[in-house]
């Protein structure tokens, strides 16, 4: 594999580094050049270990390197919505509502893979575009060893206790930051999503650009709690040896958690540069193999013939256990997307002078 992003050499460097090149992506600078015959990965952080135990055997199988740009849901998207007239890449993995967007404004092209047909419809477009790779779960997290009592609701984090030591990610460029008001919204219904958020905002001490960041920074003991999701956040604790714990808020006390579906979709790039490599790359992340090992990093197989299972499976079983799931009509989202970031920004944020885009530092 040829990874675009710097050399990793732990899984605490894998969750926090984003590459240069989509760095330069979001000033509209696409100079990173692949090698000729590469099959080129643009993909949202969080499956850095599945990426690194599956895709050797496909390059040995196929006689490719896969080269992997690595950030945020909504960059990756912006990259290739800046190179859409020259395509750079082949396969995109992002988070909805991205891959919604990528699809609805001709980013991609339909690939009905044969590994598709065990994916149910609702996980899906019917036109081809994309396909749930691996299901996800939204979800916020603390430092167990810092905060002694989970919160339960969203109130409980208004407490003055969690004053500057909370963070979440920008909705505009983080699938997470937007699943924050896509669950409030849900929850609270706009107004007073907006409102509430206004009100965190006074305990709120950045927001990230991206989300794997945020767990680096609660096992720090940077921040108190932050949001996620539950395959980076169980990953990162078992693998990343983080200190972290995932959790799930309620409205109101004695009412049970609430949380939704926030998968990795797969789509084929429409003009991609080696299409039929990407094709087959796609197939062979949706096969019965690759699915099977889904569950080794705390994600659930896409496939419904795949079942989640082993110590890892359970260990989401249990996490996910009482908690009320929720659907997400992602048409609406995408229709109130641009709206809830411009919302967000002049409401929210307002004139407080905070920083958006809070990514590592530089070493």
């Amino acid at each position: 594999m040829t990874k675009i992003t710097e050399p990793r050499a732990s899984r605490l460097i894998a969750r926090t580094l984003m590459s240069a090149a989509a760095v330069l992506a979001t000033f509209g600078v696409t100079s990173q050049a692949f090698a000729a015959g590469e099959v080129v990965l643009y993909t949202a952080d969080g499956l850095e270990n599945l990426y690194k135990d599956v895709l050797p055997a496909f390059e040995k199988k196929e006689g490719v390197k896969v080269a992997i740009v690595t950030a945020g849901s909504g960059e990756v998207v912006n990259r290739a919505t800046v190179e859409k007239d020259s395509p750079k890449a082949d396969v995109l993995v992002t988070l909805p509502p991205f891959i919604q967007q990528a699809a609805q404004t001709g980013l991609l092209q339909s690939y009905q893979s044969v590994n598709y047909k065990n994916v149910p419809a609702i996980s899906k477009s019917t036109d081809g575009t994309w396909a749930t790779f691996v299901n996800n779960y939204f979800s916020f997290a603390i430092n167990p060893d810092k905060v002694k009592q989970d919160p339960k609701t969203f109130d409980d984090l208004l407490n003055p206790a969690y004053a500057g030591k909370v963070a979440y990610s920008n909705p505009a460029t983080a699938g997470d930051g937007m699943a924050v008001i896509i669950l409030t919204s849900s929850l609270m219904g706009e107004d007073k999503a907006f409102d509430y958020l206004k009100k965190l905002e006074q305990s709120v001490k950045f927001h990230t650009k991206g989300t794997g960041y945020l767990d680096v920074l609660l096992s720090r003991d940077e921040l108190s709690v932050a949001n996620g999701d539950l395959q980076m956040d169980l990953d990162d604790a078992a693998n990343g040896g983080l200190s972290l714990k995932p959790v799930f808020l309620s409205v109101k006390p004695g009412d049970k958690p609430t949380t939704f579906q926030l998968p990795y979709a797969i789509g084929l790039i429409k003009g991609a540069p080696n299409a039929s490599e990407g094709q087959k790359l796609i197939d062979y992340l949706m096969s019965t193999d690759v699915q099977s090992k889904v569950p080794d990093i705390y994600g659930i197989p896409a496939r419904t013939d795949v079942p989640l299972t082993g110590k890892n499976g359970e260990a989401v079983k249990q996490a996910i256990t009482g908690v009320n799931l929720i659907p997400v009509d992602w048409n609406a989202v995408m229709s109130k997307k641009a709206d809830w970031v411009t919302r967000w920004k002049s409401t929210v944020i307002a004139d407080s002078g905070k920083q958006l885009e809070v990514v590592k530092p530089k070493q």
